[in-house]
């Protein structure tokens, strides 16, 4: 990445720790799931009108024009035959669905938003009338507001120069909310031109009231290109840059909307990619379970997982477990020990448990139930400790199969592995089985991580080793 875009990815992941994130997508952002652009849906308009959309520039006075002379039903027509079809989400849309914003706004009439959230079990406030804003929907994980309509609803899409002339007054609820959030959180505007004037009114509004020292918000350009559309030659190239150029500075000057530039439409999926990779960094997915600590003294293997529940609170770390045999009490009371002593500074949040279920449901079977939970509670996490790992069978001390399960899991995950082999049985196996990998880190790291598997040293002089190794994991 350009260091303009590792200075974006680091001060959005704060933002999204800080709760105040929000995503304006373009059309832009729907392209890739295959559905038209402007040009490309008002191209059968144009003809009709006897002009050429390669030539057009003002698309929404073009609408009009067809309004004014032919009506409102072939365009209400276009927008259900093109945007009812159901194109699966891109990979930037699964992105979004997993990461926790819990705002997105949008100019696109189709579903893949709200529809790549429901694949990813989470639960959408879609609102594209006025009347959706008297309704709340209840448990809702994120609100969608559709400012420019949706399909479903063609005869009330935003298009035509009169909808846009209008907007103040016919959809003053979008207006209000809109402005609020551009207020309070910080947007990433991707897939977007700045172009539409619905939006240009209410940031100009917000400049107005509230001065040019507003939120800072982040926005995405594809750098022009020789071949783009209007830049076919190099004087076209050149003359189009100097716009874009303006464009980016007033953006900046005028809204506070810092703009990242990229050479391919690919890297935006990257920078996506890395920021959740770094969100999910500060969430750890603790694996393990203990009938038996030795060599260690139960009183040692407790205290230790205790302390170091307690302690990755205290650094800022969210846990999820799983209630593991042994340990998930130890880790409860370790993270909420640290979260009762600062309520003000940790908080219930940094515990997320998810005991496994007991019984069969339905036409599962409860080894096909675990695996699910386990690939659940994983999803959450950008980082895996394994510590111990054994289970009482038939009165033997055995290796818990199930904490394997869980490497693999996070190996197909992408999460970082960190095996605490010092407290032995599967969590030495995990360490034997990526030790490998870790070759090619630096010396110093590897110093570290081999702390991590001493067996001889006391339990709880790896605790400030393990914070050590985080940090170092983190410190982008």
């Amino acid at each position: 990445m350009t260091s303009d875009q590792e200075s974006f990815v680091k001060k959005f992941v704060e933002h999204l720790f800080e709760g105040d994130a929000a995503v304006f997508a373009g059309a832009g952002f729907s392209a890739p799931a295959g559905f038209v652009n402007w040009s490309e849906l008002l191209s059968e308009i144009a003809e009709e009108l006897g002009l050429d959309i390669e030539q057009e520039t003002d698309l929404i006075t073009l609408a009009q024009y067809h309004h004014t002379q032919k009506g409102r039903q072939k365009i209400n027509h276009k927008i259900v035959a093109e945007f009812s079809e159901q194109a699966r989400e891109s990979e930037n849309h699964r992105i979004l669905a997993r990461m926790p914003i819990t705002t997105v706004w949008t100019t696109n009439y189709d579903r893949v938003i709200e529809n790549a959230y429901l694949s990813n079990s989470k639960r959408p406030d879609v609102k594209y009338t006025n009347d959706h804003f008297n309704v709340n929907k209840s448990r809702r994980d994120v609100i969608v507001y559709k400012m420019h309509g949706d399909v479903e609803n063609p005869q009330h899409a935003i298009i035509t120069k009169y909808d846009y002339q209008n907007y103040s007054s016919t959809h003053q609820p979008f207006i209000t909310a809109l402005r609020g959030d551009l207020v309070t959180k910080t947007f990433l505007f991707v897939g977007f031109s700045f172009t539409d004037p619905n939006l240009d009114y209410i940031l100009s509004r917000v400049r107005r009231d509230y001065g040019p020292d507003t939120k800072n918000h982040y926005c995405i350009f594809r750098r022009l290109k020789l071949e783009d559309k209007g830049s076919e030659t190099p004087e076209k190239l050149t003359y189009n840059s100097i716009k874009q150029e303006l464009l980016i500075e007033e953006l900046k000057r005028s809204y506070n909307i810092h703009t990242v530039l990229i050479d391919s439409y690919s890297e935006i999926t990257i920078m996506l990619k890395e920021v959740e990779k770094r969100y999910k960094q500060k969430t750890i997915f603790i694996s393990g379970s203990a009938a038996s600590y030795e060599p260690h003294t139960s009183e040692e293997g407790v205290g230790f997982t205790h302390k170091l529940a307690k302690l990755l609170i205290q650094k800022g770390y969210t846990l999820v477990n799983g209630f593991g045999l042994g340990i998930g009490s130890a880790i409860i009371n370790g993270a909420l020990e640290a979260i009762y002593d600062e309520p003000t500074k940790y908080s219930e949040a940094q515990l997320i448990l998810r005991p496994f279920p007991q019984f069969a449901t339905g036409d599962k079977t409860l080894p096909t139930l675990w695996q699910e939970y386990r690939e659940k509670m994983l999803s959450y996490a950008g980082i895996a400790i394994f510590i111990f790992g054994n289970k009482l069978v038939n009165e033997r001390i055995e290796n818990a199969p199930g904490i394997l399960a869980e490497y693999d899991i996070a190996v197909q995950q992408g999460l970082f592995i960190l095996p605490i082999g010092a407290t032995g049985y599967q969590a030495k196996e995990v360490w034997g089985r990526v030790e490998e990998s870790y070759k090619e880190r630096s010396q110093e790291f590897l110093t570290e991580l081999n702390k991590l598997q001493d067996e001889t040293k006391p339990l709880d002089e790896l605790l400030p080793v393990i914070i050590k190794i985080l940090n170092s994991i983190n410190k982008k």
